[in-house]
């Protein structure tokens, strides 16, 4: 690629042309504005108001470098190192699952549920998101983010650093017969796979090439297994009054509801997103 020359309309141009075949005219217009901000500091007003304005050497060499990653379709937070969620600037990379808006809902109502001042344990932690942000909600409580991702636990506990925000970290592997949760736990959460692999043929470029299978997918043949697992382990530790909280998939949500009740929870709720989808089973022991 090549800019005809260093001005700030013309890289806006060269975004909305590059990134064209992934991206409509508006989302191609947002990520630029979004990376100038980023590396620049400049937001929407400063771009409309110095358009024409002359950008230095290395001021276009910062904006002008993420082009080739996010045409080749890596997503704009791995490009630019980092996602917002629930108030805070976490580090995300390609060993963990970028946060979504409805994990940062499921957030939402577990905070207004609270509060929760024994030990909460997000199972399947990867950026720490949710982990680090309870604690901020709940600094009382006792949290612990497990994963079985050595790469995903590495950026949480950057993450927590970084967020000063103290949360005990642990790599373990749910499916271990010898895996159990802590005895005061008072809250179990996860955010585990929930898309069937079937999906996987039609989802963005910018996700299934780029973002971690293990935290995105589980098998067309029993899409309830790491719900089935979750429940179990939570119904075991969690003490008469104890929460659960589970985000999956909006055609299998109804089904964990159902799985959950069967397991002997005293309330269970399925909750949809703001999109209007099932999303979100709330289960209180």
């Amino acid at each position: 690629m090549r800019v005809a020359d260093n001005r700030i309309a013309t890289v806006l141009r060269l975004y909305r042309t590059e990134l064209a075949p992934l991206y409509s005219a508006d989302e191609a217009r947002a990520i630029a504005r979004t990376v100038f901000q980023a590396r620049l500091g400049l937001d929407a007003a400063a771009l409309e108001m110095h358009r024409d304005q002359a950008l230095s050497e290395s001021e276009l060499l910062a904006v002008y470098t993420p082009i080739t990653r996010l045409r080749d379709g890596e997503p704009l937070q791995y490009v630019l190192g980092h996602a917002h969620f629930h108030g805070q600037d976490l580090e995300v990379g390609p060993g963990v699952l970028i946060p979504r808006p409805e994990t940062e809902e499921m957030v939402d109502h577990i905070v207004q549920g609270g509060p929760y001042r024994g030990t909460i344990v997000d199972i399947g932690t990867g950026s720490g998101c949710i982990a680090i942000a309870l604690k901020r909600a709940f600094p009382e409580a006792q949290v612990r983010g497990i994963d079985v991702s050595a790469d995903a636990l590495a950026i949480a506990q950057r993450n927590g650093r970084r967020c000063d925000a103290d949360v005990e970290w642990a790599q373990a592997d749910v499916f271990d017969p010898d895996f159990v949760l802590p005895a005061d736990t008072a809250l179990v959460v996860s955010n585990p796979p929930y898309v069937p692999r079937s999906e996987a043929a039609h989802m963005q470029v910018q996700v299934h090439a780029h973002e971690p299978h293990i935290a995105l997918f589980v098998d067309d043949a029993d899409p309830l297994l790491y719900y089935r697992r979750l429940g179990a382990l939570a119904h075991a530790a969690l003490p008469s009054g104890g929460h659960l909280w589970l985000e999956g998939h909006y055609r299998h949500t109804p089904a964990v509801g159902d799985l959950l009740r069967e397991m002997g929870f005293r309330t269970v709720e399925v909750r949809k997103d703001l999109s209007g989808h099932h999303r979100f089973i709330h289960a209180i022991r």
